[in-house]
């Protein structure tokens, strides 16, 4: 499998504080990983600077053989990174419609198909941001994210604060999206468990470095390292 991302010895972080210091990893195309951890661990940052949201210290990101840490946010959205923050950053005041549309670059994902993969937002699709709750403002921030077309998808905590009823639906979505469609991802999660079952790789962070990597069945099969390392059980 052609390698798609490439993160080599990254140190970055808010300012002059270094919040990961030495990552390295690496995803094929149309493989999904698992980024995992305690809070307070690094996750968010490491996905934050993929995006271009924090000061990069050190080191390199390369997407599909390109440096893509020289590049600032919006580049980086053209360069094919799509990015769900915990924020969402939707627009509020612009309809359903029109946030998908605002956004949306040439290619397989449009509108109407976010719309058949989230029948929600179809039916929502004249309401404004702020008159959605707040799982559909999680369906719309993925969408939006999706009608970039990007070739890799960054979801930080995608499930949280979702009541049971859309954490299901939403899972659906991301496993379709992943597994069906086969578009890179790379997913924060404090549901392991439910993410390492839709994942083809897991890496956990700790203190702002790499602990632990390799298959998401391996970890996911193995209860006393995902004990030992996040502090759960199977």
């Amino acid at each position: 499998m052609a390698e798609l991302l490439r993160v080599e010895r990254l140190r970055a972080g808010y300012g002059e504080a270094v919040v990961i210091d030495g990552v390295s990893l690496g995803l094929g195309a149309g493989e999904t990983l698992a980024l995992l951890g305690r809070n307070g661990t690094g996750k968010t940052t490491l996905i934050n600077t993929l995006a271009g949201a924090t000061r990069q210290h050190g080191g390199s990101i390369m997407l599909n053989g390109a440096a893509l840490h020289t590049l600032a946010p919006h580049q980086r959205a053209a360069a094919g990174i799509g990015w769900v923050p915990q924020e969402r950053n939707i627009f509020k005041s612009l309809t359903v419609h029109e946030n998908l549309s605002a956004v949306a670059r040439p290619g397989k994902w449009t509108p109407e198909g976010v719309y058949r993969m989230f029948p929600r937002l179809a039916e929502r699709r004249g309401n404004l941001g702020n008159q959605l709750s707040g799982g559909e403002q999680q369906m719309l921030a993925v969408g939006r994210a999706l009608v970039l077309n990007p070739q890799l998808l960054l979801l930080d905590e995608p499930l949280e604060g979702l009541a049971p009823i859309l954490v299901e639906e939403l899972l659906r979505a991301i496993r379709r999206i992943t597994r069906e469609e086969r578009l890179a991802a790379i997913i924060v999660e404090q549901h392991p468990q439910a993410i390492l079952a839709i994942s083809d790789r897991a890496v956990v962070l700790d203190h702002g470095t790499v602990v632990h990597a390799g298959t998401a069945r391996q970890l996911r099969d193995a209860p006393e390292l995902l004990e030992r390392l996040l502090g759960v059980s199977r």
